[in-house]
């Protein structure tokens, strides 16, 4: 472990206050300037003001932005294929022809789901899989043109990434072998998917890119390296990955044609949740490679990896890439739950020409476990070149900006309840993402199953 430097930002805390609503608390700590490289972050604005509560109960906005529902879960697909599924997840925004916008949903659908992915000929990987992605066509006023089935019968889509050619990978969170809840299929692969054109890939599974709970990718547009997330539900928990594929850079459908899986070690640091100073950093990462890709027998982050074991971690999910590093997000770590030590949710940064892994910042509520501000999920650059965050914890659910100098601002608030009056529970955020003009921030609602498009003065 090199030595860390002085701790910056040390707590930094900033109240947002809604009219008529309760405040945010939140508390970082880290160095956010390290979360941009490369880009041109905005720097001193404080967000775009409070939020005002909607009269229709859905989401609430800063004053002068304004939402249009585009799907939402039991309605009819303009394809005719069935209903709009159930679980709304990851997506990601494509340029396609005469400005308009292809957008690729995946939908978190176990075999309790209460509406499947319809299965469509040529499309569908297990038909016993209730999962998927479905694909919405906007054109260059936001209307929706079109809605379809892009891949069916796969499990728990939880979220993905994009491809330098403009595809999506879709990541089924599950490990489930055939004749497990019904599937005929092994699952916990990932899979490939063109959202104007899902014929083109099909459903075909990415093998040897690993058979495990996958979260999120990032892929290195220098050398095509895929970085992967595995989010493990209990202990031991996950580990993250790199894919070295065989033709890097090779196109749609080029990581059918294999490569090597390997797993991050770091050094003396068998749980990274132990690590709580930001700034911490560790040189000389190790990429072991990974016994059985396929787990045919045994879990990958059960598997031997010689007696220096590896290194795991509890809810490893977001991953992005940004200037020369890739980024990844652990939700939370929880001792009760096996953890080595308890966090509110941290950043790490990889920086593969040092083998450098640095952590940038530590989430936290300011006060209560139950305020927002705990546990960070999907994260996305934002068309000013901050941060977009989706939180997933206690309370009412967000969607966070943060610019490169540490500033905080709430950029939505759930309205849609799902609990009870008395006991009011929110459905998470998921899949932000930017429109690429960056005139419009797409986001879902994981339940009830909703996709928004947000318009307004962007920065």
């Amino acid at each position: 472990m090199s030595s860390a430097p002085a701790r910056r930002l040390a707590t930094r805390r900033q109240v947002l206050a809604g009219s008529g609503a309760t405040a945010v608390s939140i508390a970082f700590a880290g160095a956010f300037s390290e979360l941009f490289a490369g880009t041109a972050a905005a720097r001193g604005h404080s967000g775009y003001g409070p939020l005002v509560p909607d009269p229709d109960g859905l989401l609430d906005l800063p004053k002068g932005f304004r939402y249009r529902v585009l799907s939402r879960e039991g309605d009819r697909l303009r394809s005719g294929e069935g209903l709009v599924p159930s679980n709304h997840d990851g997506m990601a925004a494509f340029a396609g022809h005469r400005g308009r916008v292809h957008l690729v949903r995946n939908h978190e659908n176990r075999v309790t789901a209460k509406i499947a992915v319809p299965a469509v000929e040529g499309l569908t990987y297990d038909p016993m899989g209730k999962g998927g992605c479905t694909a919405l066509e906007l054109d260059s006023r936001g209307a929706v043109l079109g809605e379809r089935v892009a891949i069916a019968g796969t499990a728990v889509n939880c979220a993905g990434g994009r491809t330098p050619w403009n595809t999506w990978l879709t990541c089924e969170e599950t490990d489930d072998r055939a004749g497990t809840n019904g599937y005929t299929k092994d699952h916990g692969f990932i899979f490939e998917v063109d959202g104007a054109d899902p014929h083109r890939t099909g459903a075909v599974p990415l093998t040897a890119m690993g058979r495990f709970q996958h979260e999120a990718i990032a892929i290195d547009p220098n050398n095509g390296i895929v970085y992967e997330t595995e989010d493990a539900f209990e202990k031991p928990f996950g580990l993250f990955y790199r894919f070295l594929p065989e033709k890097p850079l090779g196109g749609t459908g080029s990581l059918r044609a294999g490569g090597e899986l390997q797993a991050m070690r770091v050094p003396g640091v068998p749980d990274l949740s132990v690590i709580q100073e930001t700034g911490a950093s560790f040189d000389r990462i190790e990429w072991v490679p990974v016994p059985d890709p396929q787990a045919a027998g045994t879990p990958i982050r059960l598997q031997d990896f010689g007696p220096k074991g590896i290194t795991h971690a509890q809810k490893l999910e977001g991953c992005y890439w940004g200037g020369s590093s890739v980024y990844f997000v652990s939700s939370f770590a929880q001792s009760a739950a096996g953890s080595a030590a308890d966090h509110f949710g941290q950043v790490w940064r990889y920086e593969p020409k040092r083998r450098r892994l640095t952590l940038v910042v530590v989430f936290g509520p300011g006060t209560d476990v139950q305020l927002p501000g705990e546990s960070p999920d999907n994260i996305c650059l934002a068309s000013d070149g901050g941060l977009m965050v989706c939180e997933d914890g206690n309370g009412a659910q967000h969607v966070f900006g943060v610019t490169r100098g540490g500033e905080v601002y709430a950029t939505a608030r759930g309205r849609q309840n799902i609990g009870t009056p008395e006991e009011p529970e929110w459905g998470e955020f998921a899949g932000v993402t930017i429109a690429p003009d960056g005139g419009t921030m797409f986001v879902n609602c994981y339940t009830p199953g909703t996709t928004f498009a947000v318009t307004g003065p962007w920065r």
